[in-house]
């Protein structure tokens, strides 16, 4: 009897400490299954798009009969009908007549840094001052040889806009729209203007290649291939046609291009939006 109670204790000791181990070993391969959530696309909420315009009188809307900006009241239309888009507020620093260097100066004016520092996108049109300065200063004695020299300063002062506007926010899109040709009519003995605006473009495009966020678009051939006339009465800016067709041109960028971009980047909705 003696003997029993010690062989008894030492039968409980074993299987209670065979039952721990189990439960141990039970807890240990134990998997837990986590549910896996699709990711939510990136519009799935609509965004308000905040666009600076800066330049010339092809952002002001010279030769646009509604005087609502050219370009702009067309490509707002487009873009709020892009999914993922709620609504485009456009402040436009258009002023008729600016070259690169005015524009440059005016981009470090304390009202346009202000906006520049809240935008998504920057479109701007600029240069065809820069070769009718060209035209003035030569007048008399115009050779294409001009146009070429001047190209250079035009590359560098274009090169100083848009890290002025990078300087202010690195994240913001930058779109230049190229250039056309209307001086034909106005300088037909010139036959190789259409030459001298392809290699200013070659300049702005060279130019915008090398920022990530930048992005080129072409409008010459618009003008070019035209089967209607698309300027207006002084025969050098857009009329609405014209106008209409290169805010396509810009909406067919931004939706390829611009905006699946912008959608990559993180997006704070802003104070007026809560």
């Amino acid at each position: 009897m003696k003997r029993f109670f010690p062989l008894l204790f030492l039968s409980v000791l074993v299987l209670s400490s065979c039952g721990q181990s189990d439960t141990l070993l039970l807890h240990q391969e134990k998997k837990v299954s986590a549910q896996v959530f699709e990711q939510i696309p990136a519009d799935f909420f609509p965004r308000k798009l905040t666009v600076v315009s800066a330049g010339d009188s092809l952002t002001q809307g010279v030769g646009d009969s509604t005087d609502q900006g050219g370009y702009l009241p067309y490509l707002k239309t487009m873009l709020e009908k892009e999914k993922g888009i709620k609504e485009v507020d456009f402040y436009n620093f258009g002023v008729k007549g600016n070259r690169t260097t005015q524009l440059l100066k005016r981009l470090h004016s304390q009202e346009v840094k202000s906006v520049l520092k809240q935008a998504d996108l920057v479109i701007l049109t600029i240069g065809g001052n820069d070769i009718m300065k060209v035209v003035k200063d030569n007048i008399s004695n115009l050779q294409v040889s001009d146009f070429m020299k001047e190209k250079e300063s035009y590359r560098n002062h274009l090169t100083q806009i848009v890290e002025s506007i990078v300087e202010e926010n690195p994240n913001a899109s930058i779109v230049l729209v190229g250039l056309y040709n209307p001086f034909s009519e106005w300088f037909s003995d010139i036959k190789e203007m259409d030459e001298i605006v392809a290699e200013w473009n070659e300049a702005g495009q060279s130019v915008i290649a090398n920022y990530p966020n930048g992005y080129f678009v072409k409008i010459e051939d618009v003008f070019i291939d035209a089967t209607e006339n698309l300027l207006f009465t002084d025969h050098f800016h857009p009329n609405d046609k014209g106008y209409k067709l290169i805010a396509e041109r810009l909406n067919e960028t931004m939706g390829n291009r611009v905006i699946p971009d912008l959608e990559k980047k993180p997006y704070t909705v802003s104070a007026e939006e809560n």
